[in-house]
């Protein structure tokens, strides 16, 4: 996938039909019959979060290391050739033991080049996960050679019974530097979130810390939950990761993080959120397209730390865009779906209204900072082109430890924000009478009578604000708001827009960057 010029992750509609791994069955098969088979299995080492936070402090103190690399004759294989190479399901990790988890491997190649190493945890004594010429079906038999003689993998993906009793669907993956992806229940793989960014847009190009080493803990027969560790690496910093995680409706995950820079780290994103948008209400489509809107994400939510509710619709801008929202210990924030009717989206395939939200919620003070959104020009709905994170306000030092928990929820609307006013749909076009600029943005959530009371707080940055008004929406239940403006030769426009009922904010923040479209542009 093309992220700021680097193919770092899945291609979005091929995440689901990746079918590679092999893995032992821990209980009921002997090593002679598991295929493939746990390496040191007679003599596990110990293991607690404490190992990854102490090798992680150990790695900060040594220059970095890159893992190893798939070898050319993988890394060169088509989509179409590495998705033949198909996991063992009758091998995968705890497949046929009451637990409710079990955990498949992905191979490397294709894009997947970097080399991890996987580990599961037992009592206390983690084991390391091996292969063998068994591990995979390959399309090719040199091939299997290949693979085992690597002896790693590429990524781990988790499988839970959550839509069916009968059936363990795959619902966690994590494949490709540092980016993973979950589902809920009914939902199909959209967005991504990722470990740790760092330089995002800037200059200098941006580093892609990766998960080198695994580590995940066998849950008990009923438990309804489980644990994965990771180690982040990269030339700038390691981390040692906690992810506790609960598939459910929405499947949520608490992560905690400590981080060690092996040099000052001005520009860090926390939680970091990677989507797609291509167009929607807001912004037609640049060519002829029966599919009124294409996005994995249309807007990004953040609860500010005052309380302050933010609507920001997402655009696929003409040059690169970023925006940023000073604030300090923010509640929340996501990349939200909010629009999840077939009829708005209209695409049997890529199913966009089933795509999920994912909502971060801090877990203590994150201090000062910035919400950070960065929005790149994309002609690929293949290609992720939104990016959002907190960027904390102080550089982090070389040789400190820094701590970080967060809650990560995929919901198909946040729970913070589905019963509250809030902006269900933003659209812009041309005034019929007049051809002046219009934005619409419509309301939930607001009764008739409440109409009269209600008054339009809009302001513009640049340009000329030239009406505004209200009125009330039976097809919703809510209001619509009409914004009439003229631009003055501005190139781009901050639109701020809230509701007040008697002097009290009644709603969301309405905010959008407007930009002038190019001479061939439609609409607005």
């Amino acid at each position: 996938m093309l992220i700021n010029g680097t193919t770092q992750q899945p291609p979005k509609h091929y995440i689901t039909a990746l079918l590679m791994t092999g893995l032992l069955l821990v209980s009921g098969l002997s090593i002679s019959q598991a295929k493939p088979q746990l390496t040191d299995i007679q003599t596990g080492t110990p293991f607690t979060h404490q190992t990854v936070i102490e090798l992680a402090r150990a790695l900060s103190e040594k220059a970095f290391e890159a893992p190893g690399k798939a070898p050319e004759s993988l890394t060169s294989l088509s989509y179409a050739e590495y998705r033949k190479i198909n996991f063992q399901q009758r091998a995968a990790i705890w497949g046929n033991s009451p637990t409710l988890f079990s955990i498949q491997l992905f191979a490397p190649g294709y894009l997947y080049e970097h080399l991890i190493d996987v580990d599961i945890v037992e009592d206390g004594m983690a084991y390391s996960v091996g292969l063998n010429e068994a591990s995979f079906s390959v399309p090719r038999e040199s091939m299997a050679k290949i693979l085992a003689d690597i002896g790693k993998y590429a990524g781990i993906r988790l499988h839970y019974p959550l839509n069916n009793a009968d059936y363990k669907d795959e619902f966690l993956v994590f494949q490709g530097a540092s980016y993973f992806r979950a589902v809920s229940k009914d939902q199909q793989y959209g967005l991504s979130a990722r470990g740790l960014a760092i330089d995002v847009a800037e200059s200098q190009g941006e580093e892609h810390p990766i998960f080198r080493r695994f580590w995940v803990e066998r849950p008990g027969e009923k438990q309804k939950a489980i644990v994965v560790h990771a180690l982040l690496d990269s030339p700038g910093v390691t981390g040692a990761y906690r992810f506790g995680i609960y598939p459910d409706d929405p499947t949520r995950m608490d992560v905690n993080v400590i981080l060690f820079p092996r040099r000052d780290l001005d520009h860090v994103g926390i939680a970091p959120l990677t989507s797609m948008f291509m167009h929607g209400d807001m912004q037609s489509a640049d060519k002829p397209d029966y599919r009124p809107a294409v996005h994995d994400s249309e807007g990004l939510a953040i609860i500010r730390g005052n309380e302050e509710r933010v609507w920001r619709p997402l655009s696929n801008p003409n040059t690169l865009q970023i925006s940023a929202f000073i604030d300090e210990d923010p509640r929340g924030f996501g990349l939200i779906q909010r629009s999840r009717n077939f009829h708005h989206y209209q695409d049997l395939e890529a199913m966009y209204h089933k795509r999920p939200s994912l909502w971060v919620k801090p877990l203590g003070d994150w201090g000062k900072g910035q919400l950070q959104l960065v929005e790149i020009p994309s002609e690929n709905e293949a290609n992720d082109n939104i990016v959002a994170y907190w960027r904390p306000a102080e550089t982090l030092k070389k040789g400190q430890k820094y701590r970080y928990s967060y809650r990560l929820t995929w919901p198909d609307k946040p729970g913070s924000q589905s019963n509250q006013t809030q902006v269900i749909r933003s659209a812009s076009g041309l005034r019929l009478q007049d051809n002046q600029r219009e934005i619409v943005i419509d309301y939930s959530h607001i009764e008739a009578e409440d109409i009269k009371n209600i008054s339009v707080n809009a302001t513009l940055d640049q340009g000329h604000l030239l009406a505004s008004r209200i009125q009330h929406n039976p097809e919703t239940g809510g209001a619509r708001v009409f914004l009439t403006f003229d631009e003055q030769d501005a190139s781009t426009i901050e639109f701020r827009v809230q509701l007040k009922k008697n002097q009290q904010v009644l709603t969301e923040t309405w905010l959008y960057r407007w930009i002038k479209p190019t001479l061939f542009a439609d609409g607005l």
